[in-house]
């Protein structure tokens, strides 16, 4: 599939998917790197070192900032592919050097257990469904 680069770089690794958008701020742990937002689909999962597919991201400016934090704290997911990338997770990713690409049709993605996600080219492959 071919997108758009966000954040340059190639990494491989099994897919966390959400089918709603994600908000870091209020949204993610930064020191375990799991989902705290209540009600969400990824509720008590874990973004270390996932290739994280989700819609786009919500919510305050901040949430780039912790994006950036879980990189430092080493709880970061390897990547990150959006059907839609806005400012506060580009900003993110791109501070953190996370891989990330967007213009996606994640539906493909739903089933898929592990990619290839070259951001240097914008292609995602699947490896494993």
């Amino acid at each position: 599939m071919k997108g758009r680069t966000i954040s340059p770089g190639k990494v491989s690794g099994e897919v966390l998917f959400s089918p709603e958008p994600i908000g870091f701020y209020g949204g993610v742990d930064i020191k375990t790197g799991r989902i705290i937002e209540k009600d969400h689909p990824l509720h008590g999962k874990c973004v270390k070192d996932k290739i994280l597919v989700f819609p786009c991201g919500k919510g305050s400016t901040v949430g780039s900032y912790v994006i950036y934090g879980l990189k430092k704290n080493g709880m970061a997911p390897r990547g990150i592919i959006n059907r839609e990338t806005e400012t506060i997770v580009a900003t993110g990713v791109i501070l953190a050097g996370i891989p990330c690409v967007d213009k996606i049709d994640i539906e493909k993605l739903v089933d898929a257990k592990t990619v290839l996600l070259d951001a240097d080219n914008a292609m995602v492959e699947i490896i494993k469904k």
